[in-house]
């Protein structure tokens, strides 16, 4: 039986919230903190729930002000799918999302894309997944998207960006406290990119394969 992350009983605690009413539609939630000690859970893993759940648009985090609850309706089906789908699966449709979109993205990248690129893949090396696994996590999922969005194909980013918000970051955070795990390094990601800025979608998808299988 395929186990139940803890940000999935997040999400599905916070849905239970919603859905009975607990909050006014267009209202303030409660606090990361507040939330964390009511559902017995850590900030981290409440932190990734309300993520999901912001960007599925049932809530709307202000930053500065709080978290607003925009809807009650669900629309977080292709969720519970993802949770309940076995690991090798989520790796088949990560797999199929990204070296599609590195194959358009070696084809239609342009030279603003690979000046940004440059700018995101410098950033992610420049934090520790070691010392700082949240940020790093933030930053090299952030180049990844960058990457995505070089394909200029709007429908293939959403549901990259879907994907990797509803499971994958909080997958890349736990694999980062893991210190018997090693990850790709700079060597892994500069081929990537070289094979984009090169414009060889055949390279730049067996370069993404190395990321989607990748053992640590």
């Amino acid at each position: 039986m395929q186990k139940t992350s803890l940000v999935d009983l997040a999400i599905a605690a916070l849905k239970t919230r919603i859905d009975r009413g607990d909050w006014p539609i267009g209202g303030r939630i409660p606090t990361e903190p507040e939330l964390a000690e009511r559902l017995g859970m850590s900030r981290n893993t409440v932190r990734e729930a309300v993520r999901v759940l912001n960007f599925a648009g049932v809530l709307e985090v202000r930053q500065g002000d709080g978290t607003y609850l925009r809807t009650r309706s669900n629309p977080l089906d292709t969720v519970k799918t993802l949770a309940r789908c076995a690991p090798d699966q989520r790796r088949e449709v990560r797999e199929l999302l990204e070296t599609q979109a590195m194959r358009l993205a070696a084809q239609r990248r342009t030279d603003d894309d690979i000046a940004e690129l440059e700018v995101a893949l410098d950033a992610a090396q420049a934090v520790s997944y070691r010392d700082e696994p949240e940020r790093h996590a933030d930053l090299d999922l952030a180049f990844h998207t960058r990457l995505v969005a070089a394909a200029h194909n709007p429908v293939l980013l959403e549901l990259y960006q879907f994907f990797v918000m509803s499971h994958h970051r909080a997958e890349l955070v736990d694999s980062f406290h893991n210190p018997a795990l090693a990850q790709p390094g700079l060597a892994e990601h500069r081929a990537l990119l070289d094979a984009v800025i090169a414009q060889d979608a055949d390279a730049a998808a067996e370069a993404c394969r190395v990321f989607v299988y990748w053992k640590g």
